[in-house]
């Protein structure tokens, strides 16, 4: 992992190569910038961890990401993030969809959910682990992106990503299991609803 070291120092080098040895994945070299990524199997999905630089004309800023791409049975799109300056602004944009509430009064009240299925929504929140561990996380944003734009020579017709992001790089291990965790848990959930196949 020395793009990985170059990049982001020797304690992120040691917290993914324990994620690695835990979850059963592998660590794959990237240009470095990129400081590389780990690719991991959960049952028949793949997910991708990495970390992302953007640059704004005035800021660099860093996310760690969780990507894994599924076939979407029947179009199922939706946005969660806690809510702040960008989702008032996507909120007044009306960006991702309608905005739902899914009946847990602290969730709804930290959280702007956004989908175009407020039943599949509900659905997908009754999940008791993924609402805990999202309530666990000070920043996550995690979407259901359409097959098109980067991805549309990637991914055939119908197949889309589950992304998952959150500020900075994650430096600490139980977090960054928790999130893997959470990430693997909403693989399954969307899967659950009828929303994905296995």
């Amino acid at each position: 992992m020395s793009d990985l070291r170059k990049l982001f120092g020797p304690a992120k080098e040691a917290i993914w190569n324990k994620l690695v040895d835990e979850i059963g994945g592998k660590y794959e070299d990237g240009a470095p910038w990129e400081g590389g990524k780990i690719i991991a199997k959960v049952e028949e999905w793949t997910v991708t961890l990495d970390v992302r630089k953007f640059t704004t004309q005035h800021d660099t800023i860093l996310h760690t990401r969780f990507r894994a791409p599924f076939v979407n049975k029947d179009g199922f799109r939706f946005t969660i993030y806690r809510k702040g300056m960008f989702g008032y602004f996507s909120k007044i944009l009306g960006l991702e969809g309608q905005d739902v509430e899914i009946g847990y009064p602290e969730f709804d009240k930290l959280f702007i959910i956004q989908g175009n299925d407020p039943v599949k929504l509900k659905e997908f929140f009754i999940n008791q682990k993924v609402r805990e561990t999202m309530l666990n996380q000070p920043d996550i944003r995690m979407r259901v992106k359409d097959d098109g734009g980067w991805f549309s020579d990637v991914f055939p017709e119908g197949v889309d990503e589950l992304n998952l992001k959150v500020e900075g790089i994650v430096s600490d291990y139980s977090r960054l299991r928790d999130l893997f965790d959470l990430f693997s848990e909403s693989l399954h959930q969307i899967c659950n609803i009828g929303s994905a196949y296995k």
